[in-house]
């Protein structure tokens, strides 16, 4: 009977776990239709910064920013690596993290060493071991852009001043709720987009100055690049944790009817053991 027993506790105890993934699943989902509102009200604005951009990329400018200046002899890159703050949500961050590490491999290859500021626990704690030159975490389900300008600008500051020669932004882009796709993305320099319609040149008047306006346009393309990552890893969490939860807790269910079917079968055996003994002590008396 005391195997019985355990089987018994070891449903209980499973049937509480499976209440909790539930919970959990249920949780997810309902933040995952508002991370996806926001995410879908911010794109329209990314969309046209990259365009914009592209635009200014593009022109013959009296005024050329260091954002748009090639650089050939690249020293040391820089990435910023979007995360997040809770795991439970799959292999979502595992994944992003083999694609930073496979495009540092990369570099380091070519003796090239690398900068890393982070955005997310998860991040911090896989990549402190680095060396982590800015990090931020416990953004929370509804970021704002003034939460971010501090690791923002310690990027941009190194680009300037001309510690790193490329910043690259390693983010999760939300695909559909089953699926989430890392990337790896260079920010800086700007590379001129390829679409068709962009590929000649443009030319701007300014007021006031084109150093002014454009100084203030690059920072908020960056600045819109990174908050877009970071709303859409938050949608990718929660699709990738509501996904996770209802594995676990249909395998959570599939554990309990296996180990109801042993616990019937135990229980099956132990009465017909039961029976024979009592059929035994009477056939003894007899």
């Amino acid at each position: 009977m005391a195997g019985l027993k355990e089987i018994r506790s070891q449903i209980g105890s499973i049937q509480n776990t499976k209440k909790i993934t539930k919970a959990m699943e249920m949780v997810a989902a309902s933040k995952m239709r508002r991370a996806r509102e926001r995410m879908d009200a911010s794109r329209p604005y990314a969309h046209k910064m990259r365009q914009v951009v592209s635009h200014v990329a593009q022109g013959h400018l009296e005024y050329q920013h260091v954002f748009v200046q090639p650089r050939d002899d690249v020293k040391r890159v820089g990435y910023i690596i979007i995360s997040s703050d809770r795991g439970l949500c799959g292999g979502l961050n595992t994944n992003l993290f083999k694609k930073a590490l496979e495009s540092i491999a990369e570099w380091k290859e070519q003796g090239v060493d690398s900068s890393i500021a982070v955005f997310g626990n998860k991040a911090a704690a896989a990549f402190r071991r680095y060396g982590l030159v800015a990090e931020t975490a416990g953004l929370g389900d509804n970021p704002g852009v003034k939460d971010m300008l501090g690791t923002i600008k310690v990027m941009l500051d190194a680009y300037e001043e001309g510690e790193i020669d490329r910043l690259f932004l390693v983010e999760n882009e939300f695909v559909n709720s089953m699926t989430q796709t890392p990337h790896v993305t260079q920010m800086l320099p700007i590379v001129p987009s390829e679409l068709e319609e962009l590929k000649h040149h443009w030319d701007y008047i300014y007021e006031p100055e084109s150093k002014e306006v454009i100084d203030v346009l690059m920072a908020r393309y960056i600045e819109s690049l990174v908050y877009q990552a970071v709303v859409e890893n938050i949608a990718c969490e929660m699709s990738a944790r509501m996904i996770a939860m209802k594995s676990a807790t249909d395998n959570a269910g599939d554990m309990i009817d296996r180990l109801k079917l042993v616990y019937n079968k135990a229980r099956q055996a132990a009465i017909t053991q039961e029976i024979s003994e009592i059929v035994s002590g009477a056939a003894a008396v007899e």
